[in-house]
């Protein structure tokens, strides 16, 4: 990428486990692909005292755990450590290990702060880069959950612009960085097939399904202080919806893509408390770092109701649990049942389906002849891999929105006003919260889950 400018990366919770994951992963496959600028360097910022080797050999140990293996060639020689922490008071290394990469790459050096710390940390590091000079013409990447409730939200907005203009802020959803979802409206939009049909008039229903057979085991301590409508529902789930909610956008451009969804998300209507099921899986409370008491969600669904022209009248149901019956990232259209002369349809037909694990796939779900002397009817499926799109060669989620911060393509970040339509539409389940109910692990969760989708059912799993 010769056309970008020498950066200097500063990693906030660089050794932390969202770092080791995602983040670090994500450098290495961006300099693999040449897709860094020519000139860079990557300091990492934390508590501890660290050397710069030290740093290198824990960056090895995040990729090979996490990445590719080996560090890729040229890595490992642009990374820097600054430990003694970091706050308003006191920089602790971080001042002088950005002035030293500024010297060896020019003092015009883009400077991009990545804050992999939990929201708790958000406050003391934006006023810290005030405090420290090291805000101006800076990027700013924030993880979710951007705020744990719509007050919060707004206090810590208020900070974050007293601080930085908007423009410089990139509040990252990796969901929005899947190459599937990005599909979602390229497939929609360049295919008379899909766009005559996306409408109230062909559709019953639009599911959007993340079940996970995962635990919470790692990271208990942050799970418990933040649950399952938070860390999904109010980020990832209402994202994807506005994903295929949004009206067609002047064009596909960022700035145009962003408004469009932006949009959508301001007519999301506040989702009511019989809407809305939450669950907690037995032994959840037995966890290292979890309360013997917690009323933690590990399990949200909600129906939401969309108050446009296009979805007035269609339930979007959004689904999310740990520990669940299988691993999902699915958006279904449920289509209704075709007017004519065939009368009982097999359930499980009659879908259009995107999975947005890795590259994605596209499934079809049609009735059918069933194959012999009679007219009996059955559910066939088509597939398409989209990972077998000719030329393809696509980029992991945190890869790709790195790479957008990069070059300022805003269109997969949410801006200030995009989230308080989120934080309005979730408030009153915070507010007057519905009963946690438990599951059983391996389930599709509580039962009352299911009456949300009917008439039609979870495509997904139990009724479907």
């Amino acid at each position: 990428m010769a056309d970008l400018p020498p950066t200097v990366f500063v990693l906030f919770g660089a050794t932390g486990d969202l770092a080791a994951r995602m983040v670090l992963p994500a450098f290495d496959v961006l300099h693999r692909r040449g897709l860094l600028p020519p000139d860079w360097r990557l300091v990492g910022s934390g508590r501890g005292d660290r050397s710069d080797d030290d740093f290198r050999d824990l960056v090895r140990d995040a990729l090979s755990q996490h990445g590719d293996g080996e560090p890729a060639e040229g890595l490992s020689e642009r990374l820097r450590f600054a430990g003694g922490g970091f706050t308003p008071d006191d920089p602790g290394q971080l001042a002088d290990a950005v002035a030293g990469a500024r010297e060896e790459l020019g003092e015009d050096a883009q400077l991009v702060h990545y804050l992999a710390v939990p929201p708790g940390a958000f406050e003391g590091i934006t006023r810290g880069l005030d405090a420290h000079d090291l805000a101006k013409g800076a990027r700013v990447v924030f993880e979710k959950p951007y705020g744990t409730s719509p007050d919060d939200f707004r206090e810590l907005d208020e900070l974050v612009h007293s601080v930085l203009d908007e423009d410089q802020v990139f509040r990252i959803d990796h969901f929005l960085g899947k190459e599937a979802t990005q599909d979602l409206h390229v497939l929609r939009f360049a295919n008379g097939l899909f766009e005559s049909v996306w409408s109230r008039e062909h559709v019953a229903q639009v599911q959007v399904d993340v079940p996970e057979t995962l635990d919470v085991a790692d990271r208990a301590d942050f799970y418990d202080a933040t649950g399952a409508t938070l860390d999904m529902l109010v980020t990832h789930l209402f994202q994807v919806a506005a994903e295929v909610a949004m009206e067609p956008p002047v064009s596909l451009t960022p700035g145009d893509l962003q408004e469009a969804r932006e949009a959508v998300l301001a007519a999301f209507r506040p989702l009511a408390r019989e809407d809305v099921v939450l669950g907690q899986f037995s032994g959840y409370r037995d966890l290292d770092d979890v309360a013997d008491d917690s009323t933690t969600d590990t399990f949200v669904a909600a129906r939401l109701w969309v108050d446009t022209d296009r979805w007035r009248g269609v339930p979007f149901l959004l689904r999310t649990g740990k520990r669940m019956a299988v691993s999902q990232q699915r958006v279904t259209l449920v289509m209704r049942r075709p007017e004519g002369p065939v009368g009982t349809l097999p359930g499980g037909g009659n879908t259009v389906s995107l999975s947005l694990s890795g590259s994605g796939a596209l499934d079809l779900g049609l009735v059918a002849k069933r194959p012999g002397p009679g007219l009996e009817l059955a559910v066939a499926g088509a597939s398409l891999d989209l990972a077998a799109v000719p030329g393809g060669d696509p980029l992991p989620p945190y890869a790709s929105l790195l790479l957008d911060v990069l070059t300022g393509d805003r269109s997969l970040f949410t801006t200030s006003a995009g989230l308080e339509h989120a934080w309005r539409a979730v408030r009153p389940v915070l507010e007057d919260r519905p009963e946690v109910r438990p599951y059983e692990p391996g389930s599709w969760g509580p039962e009352e889950a299911t009456a949300l989708a009917a008439p039609c059912g979870w495509a997904v799993g139990s009724g479907g």
